[in-house]
């Protein structure tokens, strides 16, 4: 039985420990947090402490806290050579103090406290500095069915920038998108099996190959209309920016 200490109470944290509770060969033997209020409602499922000095012996330390605290609170911990691992994309593994053996166990999704998640699709990017202890976080990742990939930190980093384009970008043009057709009180319900598709198709062939519209066909006409239609500024300025990128990748426009 693998035991596990989770540290922090954030979407990420919340989630590894429903994911953690599910498994038979795993458990989640206690969960840390400074504020305690804010993991109290699992007190009767699991041991919770906000007292560092109070933290169990454990096979795998999980530190699912904000990027910046990362380093500090490694140094923090009243204990040595045991295995610590950070959740986040883009901080360096050498980040976590010295006297731990290190790892980086990196679920690449985007987490909501009350969106329920599936594992079986939640690639875990995992990194160690010893082999024994890769293999041992791959393992861990298998037992709630995720995928996984051996990454390094320069890897890791990348694949987290480009995260913030597939999805917190993403959903922000889902957001003016929504602001444009509520101008005019069109649904915006009706987009979605767009969205889906658009989806969808990035799955079978290359986003260069899948690109359409105005601004790859050169279409000036239809995007001089786009803008006329659009009343907002911010609006404006996102569309050009995009319409332009799309111009260059597919050689409508130079650099």
């Amino acid at each position: 039985m693998i035991s596990v200490v989770i540290l922090g109470a954030g979407n990420v944290a919340t989630h590894l420990f429903q994911a953690i509770q599910k498994t038979e060969n795993t458990r989640v033997l206690q969960w840390y947090n400074r504020h305690i209020d804010a993991i109290k409602t699992y007190g009767q499922d699991v041991d919770i402490t906000d007292n560092l000095y109070d933290i169990k012996e454990a096979d795998l330390y999980i530190l699912a806290i904000s990027d910046d605290a990362i380093k500090s609170f490694s140094s923090s911990l009243p204990f040595e050579n045991r295995l610590v691992v950070h959740t986040s994309g883009c901080v360096n593994i050498h980040d976590l103090d010295k006297k731990h053996k290190r790892g980086v166990f990196y679920p690449l999704q985007s987490f909501s406290k009350k969106a329920k998640m599936d594992f079986a699709h939640v690639p875990i990017c995992i990194e160690a500095l010893e082999s024994e202890d890769y293999h041992f976080l791959k393992k861990l990742a298998r037992s709630f069915g995720s995928p996984t990939k051996k990454v390094n930190s320069d890897q890791r980093k990348v694949l987290h920038l480009a995260a913030v384009y597939v999805n917190n970008f993403t959903n922000q043009l889902y957001r003016l998108a929504h602001e444009i057709t509520e101008s005019q009180s069109a649904e915006f319900d009706l987009l979605k099996p767009l969205i889906l598709e658009t989806a969808k198709k990035v799955q079978d062939i290359s986003p260069y190959m899948a690109q359409t519209g105005p601004a790859k066909r050169g279409d000036k006409k239809t995007i001089n209309n786009h803008l006329e239609l659009l009343q907002s500024e911010h609006h404006k300025d996102v569309y050009n920016l995009l319409t332009k990128s799309i111009q260059i990748t597919h050689g409508r426009k130079k650099l």
